[in-house]
C-alpha cells in the first residue's frame, strides 16, 4: 500500500476518534418546562387541613313533646313547608275533648258570675236605700240597715267568687290547650322536609335525656348554606370574621367565591393530637351559587387574607425549599437563585426581590437531571 494512502487512513481514523471524543464530551441536554416570571394578582390564602362539609344554616330534628300514636302526617319527604305549618299530629282526641269541656265550663261559670253579680248589685242598692231612710225619718231600725249591708257584702263577695271561678276555668282551658299542643309538630321555619322517620299508627316517644333517637321529621332550610371546615391552629389566628373565601367541591369543577367567614370556633379541637385545628364556617352569599348545592357535600375552603393586583409572581410549583428556584441563563444552563417571598398561596408566590420580570424559571424541578449546572433544552 502506498505511503500516502496509509497516511490518509491514519488521519481519517484520528479525525473520527477525535469527533467521537468531542461528541461524548458534549453535555447531555435535559428537557425542561419553563415559565417566564411576570406580574399579576397574588393572593395570600389559608386553606383547611381536612375536608369540610356543606351544612344548612338551619336544621331542625323535630319530634312531638308528648309520646303517643301517630294519627296524622300532613307532609311527605321533599315537601316545602312554611313557618308554623302543622306537620304531624299524635292521637289527642281525649285532650281535645278536655278542651271542649273546659270551654263549656267557662260559659257556665260566666253565666253564674253574671247572676251572682246582678244579685250583689241589687243587694247593694237596697242597703243604700235603707241607709237613707234611717237618716231621714228613722222609719227603719238600725238592725234592718245592718242586715241589708251585710247581705249586700255577701252577694258582692259571691259575685267576685263567681268571676274568679271563671278565671280558673280559663286557666284550665289553657292547660288543656297546651296539652293538645304537645301532641302537634309545627315547622319552626320555612324549609324542606328532608326525612320522615315515622309512619301512621306508629308509637313515638320523646328522646330520653342523653339518649339521642331518630327524629320524627328532619327539616332543612336550604336557602342558606355554609361550609364547616377545620383550619390548622397555626393559621387560625390570621382569620377574621367577614373575610372573603372561596369554596371548592369535589362534585363541581368551578370554585364558588361569594363566601364570607361567619364564625370561628372559640376553642381548639383536640381530636387530632398531632394536628390540632379550629373549626371555621364560611357562608355562601350568592343565591346562584347555592342553587345546586346539597347539605352533606364534601368541600374545601380558601380564606383570602390579603391580595395585590400587580405583583411580580412565580408559580408555587417552581419554588424549592428555602425559597429557591432554578433559572435558565443565556447559555441554557441552570443556575440556582434565592428570592425574598411576599404573599403566597397554593398557586403562586409573590417575589419581593431576587428575581426579575422575564426570568425563565424551571417548572419540572423534580425531574431527573434537573439541577444547578445542568444544560437544558426548553420544551416548546
Amino acid at each position: 500500500m502506498p505511503i500516502g494512502t496509509k497516511k490518509t487512513l491514519i488521519f481519517s481514523g484520528l479525525a473520527a476518534v477525535t469527533a467521537i471524543y468531542l461528541w461524548n464530551k458534549q453535555p447531555k441536554l435535559v428537557d425542561v418546562d419553563i415559565v417566564r416570571i411576570d406580574k399579576g394578582e397574588v393572593k395570600a390564602t389559608v386553606s383547611n387541613t381536612r375536608v369540610g362539609t356543606v351544612k344548612a344554616c338551619r336544621r331542625a330534628y323535630l319530634a312531638p313533646a308528648a309520646g303517643g300514636q301517630v294519627a296524622k302526617l300532613h307532609i311527605k319527604e321533599g315537601d316545602k313547608v312554611k313557618q308554623h305549618q302543622l306537620l304531624m299530629e299524635v292521637w289527642n282526641d281525649d285532650l281535645k275533648a278536655q278542651v271542649k269541656l273546659q270551654d263549656a265550663q267557662i260559659r257556665a261559670n260566666q253565666a253564674s258570675a253574671e247572676r251572682a253579680c246582678q244579685l250583689g248589685a241589687g243587694a247593694d242598692r237596697e242597703a243604700k236605700r235603707f241607709t237613707k231612710l234611717e237618716k231621714l225619718n228613722h222609719i227603719v231600725s238600725e238592725e234592718q240597715v245592718d242586715s241589708k249591708k251585710t247581705n249586700a257584702r255577701v252577694e258582692l263577695a259571691a259575685c267576685r267568687a263567681a268571676r274568679e271561678a271563671t278565671a280558673v276555668s280559663q286557666a284550665n282551658l289553657e292547660v288543656s290547650e297546651a296539652a293538645v299542643q304537645r301532641t302537634l309538630v309545627y315547622a319552626p321555619f320555612d324549609g324542606t322536609v328532608a326525612e320522615i322517620n315515622v309512619e301512621l299508627g306508629e308509637f313515638v316517644t320523646p328522646s330520653p335525656p342523653g339518649i339521642p333517637t331518630l327524629p320524627a321529621i328532619d327539616l332543612l332550610d336550604v336557602s342558606c348554606l355554609y361550609v364547616s371546615a377545620p383550619i390548622d391552629e397555626v393559621d387560625a389566628p390570621k382569620i377574621k370574621t367577614g373575610m372573603g373565601a372561596c369554596i371548592s367541591l369535589d362534585a363541581f369543577a368551578d370554585k364558588r367565591c361569594s363566601g364570607k367567614v361567619t364564625r370561628i370556633a372559640p376553642y381548639v379541637l383536640e381530636k387530632e393530637k398531632q394536628a390540632r385545628t379550629v373549626e371555621v364556617e364560611v357562608t355562601v352569599t350568592d343565591p346562584a351559587e347555592i342553587e345546586d348545592l346539597l347539605p352533606g357535600y364534601s368541600a374545601d375552603i380558601e380564606v383570602l387574607l390579603s391580595s395585590k393586583q400587580q405583583a411580580l409572581k412565580v408559580p408555587a410549583e417552581a419554588v424549592m425549599e428555602n425559597n429557591r428556584v432554578l433559572l435558565v441563563n443565556s447559555e441554557d444552563v441552570l443556575e440556582e437563585r434565592a428570592f425574598q417571598p411576599g404573599l403566597a398561596n397554593w398557586n403562586s408566590v409573590e417575589v419581593l426581590s431576587g428575581l426579575n420580570e422575564g426570568d425563565q424559571v424551571v417548572l419540572s424541578i423534580g425531574k431527573d437531571g434537573v439541577a444547578a449546572g445542568a444544560h437544558v433544552r426548553i420544551k416548546p
